[in-house]
């Protein structure tokens, strides 16, 4: 007997791993209501995916003020459902800085949080981002030459 795989439709993404240098590091988190994760949302026709991983940092944060860390990109993949439909999801993130504090939230947000690297990978909800999250955290540590080893907590 034949099994019908449905077939799943594509979605594409940018967000951004935001942080602020000032004692110590601390990354931007959102809370999404049901989880954590990092700001970021669905790339639109004719944007790059760096474009669209600032835009949507700008539309979910407010957050302009941000220096990219040239050299950093990454994508995740992961498959969900929507209305039945099977969605295969492809995220590519970028590494940013700002000094800005102050951050507004789009309605689809219920809260935020600047946290250093230990109490943010806590804080993340998935797997992916976790990883995502030490993955940025070694490329900084190297790119200041500290011999600090990130651990897998």
């Amino acid at each position: 007997m034949d099994y019908l795989i449905p077939m799943a439709r594509r979605e594409r993404s940018a967000g951004v791993i935001l942080f602020q240098n000032k004692k110590q590091r601390r990354y931007l988190l959102l809370d999404y209501g049901r989880y954590w994760d990092f700001p970021k949302g669905h790339v639109e026709k004719g944007e790059t995916d760096l474009q669209a991983a600032l835009r949507e940092l700008r539309e979910e944060t407010d957050v302009v003020d941000v220096r990219v860390v040239p050299g950093f990109a990454h994508q995740i993949r992961y498959f969900f459902r929507k209305n039945a439909a099977l969605i295969d999801k492809i995220v590519v993130f970028f590494l940013a800085q700002t000094s800005s504090t102050k951050v507004r939230l789009s309605r689809e947000h219920v809260g935020f949080e600047f946290l250093p690297f230990q109490k943010a990978l806590r804080r993340l909800s998935y797997a992916n981002a976790k990883a995502l999250l030490r993955l940025a955290e070694e490329y900084l540590l190297r790119q200041t030459g500290a011999r600090r080893r990130v651990d897998a907590t």
